[in-house]
């Protein structure tokens, strides 16, 4: 793939979700003219599963590929979109992670099931929680069991760090894709007039700049209620609107421990539409619509 060119890989493991995703990837590669990379990986047996058990890999490899090569060629007709397939032997996140920055990829879409509320304390390491905090590129995580073709409204929720331009950017960029409203949305957990402040600017001046990008957008302070943090409250939002995909920022400090922040993991495991999760890291070359 050359640098100039633009690329989407879509881990692959057959499942109802993965191939959910994949339609995703496609309406989306169509849209951006990007190539899609499916990619599949084969877990390595342990060395106690290696002591007892053939080891068939190469043959399953390639099986798999083949399989690959069929889904590829489908859906590479059905949307007139350019396929590479590859299938990786390790751990899942690891291939991922190292497949994406080969092949310099801008995005990664994968299919998640999610978890259930009372083990989210338990879930450190699924494959889609830690190629969100690992990737150097954005990540779209897929729960829902719809598939949607096209996308009304963005979901854009905005706190104090630096790092929202990048996030602005990066939902102007996909709202133009299909002419989507960008509702900006902030919650006030503290009821703190100083922090009421600063959000109700921020989200002002993100406004603007947005409407000054000739597109829709929307803006509203929600305050938190009692009981419920900021993932809810973001969720229960959504909810309001035929919503298709909600952005957030991931934490600088996620890349060095073993869990994403409390909030981005809620909202991935528990969102029922699309989520893009994007490392933060300031660009020069993106103009601020903020003053800090």
């Amino acid at each position: 793939m050359s640098i100039e060119s633009s690329g989407i890989l879509v881990p692959i493991g057959f499942s109802n979700q993965s191939m959910i995703a994949l339609g995703q990837a496609f309406n989306l590669a169509k849209i951006k003219k990007s190539k899609i990379i499916l990619l599949s990986v084969i877990e390595e047996p342990s060395k106690i599963e290696s002591l007892f058990l053939d080891d068939k890999t190469h043959e399953l490899q390639q099986k798999v590929n083949q399989k690959l090569v069929e889904v590829g060629k489908d859906y590479a007709e059905k949307y007139n979109v350019e396929v590479d397939t590859m299938v990786a032997k390790g751990r899942v996140y690891e291939q991922i992670i190292d497949v994406a920055e080969m092949l310099s990829v801008d995005l990664i879409v994968m299919g998640t099931n999610g978890t259930p509320k009372e083990v989210m304390k338990r879930v450190i390491g699924s494959n889609a929680e830690r190629v969100v905090r690992l990737a150097h590129c954005p990540v779209i995580t897929i729960k829902g069991k719809d598939h949607k073709n096209g996308c009304k409204n963005i979901i854009l929720p905005l706190d104090l760090e630096k790092q929202t331009k990048e996030k602005v950017t990066l939902a102007i960029e996909y709202a133009r894709y299909w002419n989507a409203t960008i509702r900006v949305v902030s919650v006030l957990l503290r009821d703190k007039q100083e922090i009421k402040d600063k959000l109700v600017r921020n989200l002002n001046q993100v406004k603007k700049f947005i409407q000054d990008a000739k597109l829709n957008c929307t803006a509203e302070l929600l305050v938190g209620k009692k009981g419920k943090g900021l993932a809810e409250s973001i969720l229960d939002y959504e909810e309001n609107f035929e919503s298709d995909l909600i952005l957030i920022m991931t934490r600088q400090e996620d890349i060095f421990s073993n869990k994403l922040g409390t909030a981005a993991r809620e909202i991935i495991y528990q969102s029922e539409i699309p989520v893009m999760s994007i490392k933060p890291h300031e660009r020069e070359d993106i103009p601020s619509p903020f003053t800090y």
